[in-house]
């Protein structure tokens, strides 16, 4: 799609028809990723009281709050063949229906395993969701705009980590405490869980009421909708020119429908690998310990419970504003500078927090006390860590999985680097309540090892994509293949 010619120099911009429907329908995608933050963060409110009242030890409390994950990544690989045959709106719709499910079973269960089983359930609907959401923005939207939509995706993330934290944070001081009782009997921190009913609803509504994505009615023949779709999102000029590129690179596709992600380097291609090493890149450094367990670490810097939540809740906003200045960069600086920038920030401030857990203490009921003044230094690292990872690879990596795979393999590469970033949540969070209880300066020292490799990955591997076509950017790819063979 191009600027010239008869096509408004301002057709994408905010103000624009084109730009505000191409908004429209990429926000309501979104929503998708408000359920992924939400049941990520949800738990964050409850872990505490799940391991009193439940009586677990630190292994089985990580592996509960963990094992959705899983669940997670088995949603990730199954989403694309599912969308591909099905279509995308019904799969989301689908994962709104196992959500919705998993609020309710969460919020009634009964026993630690039946709780498991229900976040599993719950962890399949957002691997799908996390799949068909940025697929479906990346084939909606112009690639004038595309980085900038694409981030809506984790924008939606960060908001959902913020409503859940801040739910959990209204219900627990309502009740006055997560363990105490509030509406018909249930403890606080079961309604904790049941409040993700209102957040899936709303997403299974949505799937209703968009359109479905313009490949997928092409790819089945039906040319008038996805014709009539387009007229609404590119303007008069540029019409029949998308049409066709779009129809060319389906014919394409089905060209290479035997084509598989199988390639040469461990039994993968390798721009697969570039997408499988950035999302577990984004994991490793350790985002989620923030808000899976925020609430339990700020309570060992010295805060009470109370603060602890109202902290939380503070870096829950901190999370969704830097999101923000991550959307309105990403278009203007591009994706590699912003994903170093934020690299040397994560590195710096997961450094600080290790040597500030260096001069922690036990007391007597044996929890982590941090004195001062390394308990104040600890909570402003962990901020700038927030800051530094919500504006650069929280919403950049999702961006750049929509768009570095080749059309023939993008469901399936799309697929599998979703998995392994489902899979390296998992294996952070399944490992910090041990790890955390045996050295926590070295658990955060490994994290800001990863943040720092992290950096050297992308100077090192990935090109910058910043305006250029979807189904152009393999070839950077390509070239930087030919300059490096034989490397991963």
């Amino acid at each position: 799609m191009n600027t010239t010619g008869s096509i408004p120099a301002d057709a994408f911009s905010l103000r624009s028809p084109y730009g505000r429907r191409a908004i429209g329908l990429s926000v309501a995608a979104a929503v998708g990723g408000f359920l992924f933050g939400f049941d990520s963060s949800v738990i964050n409110g409850a872990v505490d009281s799940i391991q009193q009242d439940f009586g677990l030890n630190a292994v089985v409390t990580g592996f509960v709050v963990a094992i959705a994950l899983l669940g997670c990544a088995v949603g990730a690989v199954i989403a694309g063949n599912l969308s591909d045959r099905f279509g995308r709106l019904r799969v989301m719709f689908l994962g709104a229906v196992m959500f919705f499910a998993s609020s309710l079973g969460a919020g009634f269960c009964f026993s630690v395993w039946d709780l498991a089983f229900w976040r599993v359930i719950g962890g399949l609907g957002i691997g799908i969701a996390s799949v068909v959401a940025p697929a479906y923005i990346a084939e909606i939207a112009p690639r004038q705009v595309r980085g900038s939509l694409a981030s809506l995706q984790q924008l939606a993330i960060t908001l959902g980590i913020f409503a859940a934290l801040l739910s959990d944070a209204l219900l627990q001081n309502a009740a006055g405490g997560p363990d105490e009782p509030l509406w018909f009997g249930l403890e606080a921190w079961r309604w904790m869980f049941l409040v993700g009913v209102i957040p899936s609803a709303v997403y299974g509504i949505l799937s209703f009421t968009v359109p479905e994505s313009p490949r997928y009615l092409l790819a089945k023949g039906r040319y008038d909708e996805a014709r009539a779709i387009f007229e609404r999102l590119v303007p008069p000029a540029d019409l029949d020119q998308t049409v066709r590129d779009l129809q060319t690179a389906i014919e394409t596709d089905r060209k290479n429908a035997g084509v598989s992600i199988r390639g040469p380097v461990l039994g993968l291609q390798r721009i697969v690998w570039v997408g499988i090493i950035l999302s577990v890149f984004q994991q490793f450094v350790g985002i989620n310990v923030i808000f899976y367990y925020s609430t339990s670490l700020w309570s060992s810097v010295g805060f009470d419970e109370s603060n602890s939540f109202t902290i939380s809740v503070i870096t829950s906003i901190v999370n969704v504003l830097v999101t923000l200045v991550a959307i309105f960069l990403v278009d203007r600086i591009g994706r590699k500078p912003i994903l170093l920038t934020g690299s040397v920030m994560m590195t710096l401030s997961l450094g600080l927090m290790a040597i500030s857990f260096l001069f922690s203490t036990t007391d007597s009921s044996g929890a982590v006390v941090l004195p001062a003044p390394w308990g104040p230094v600890a909570l402003v690292a962990a901020n700038v860590f927030v800051i530094g990872f919500g504006a650069s690879w929280g919403p950049l990596v999702w961006v750049l999985l929509g768009e570095i795979f080749p059309s023939r393999i993008r469901g399936k590469a799309l697929g599998v680097a979703a998995g392994a970033q489902w899979i390296a949540n998992f294996l952070i969070t399944v490992s910090f309540p041990a790890m955390s209880e045996w050295s926590l300066p070295l658990t955060y020292g490994m994290y800001a090892l990863f943040a720092a490799l992290s950096f050297v990955y992308v100077a090192w591997r990935v090109p910058e994509t910043k305006g250029m076509d979807i189904e152009q950017t393999e070839t950077l790819f390509v070239r930087k293949k030919a300059q490096t063979a034989g490397n991963a």
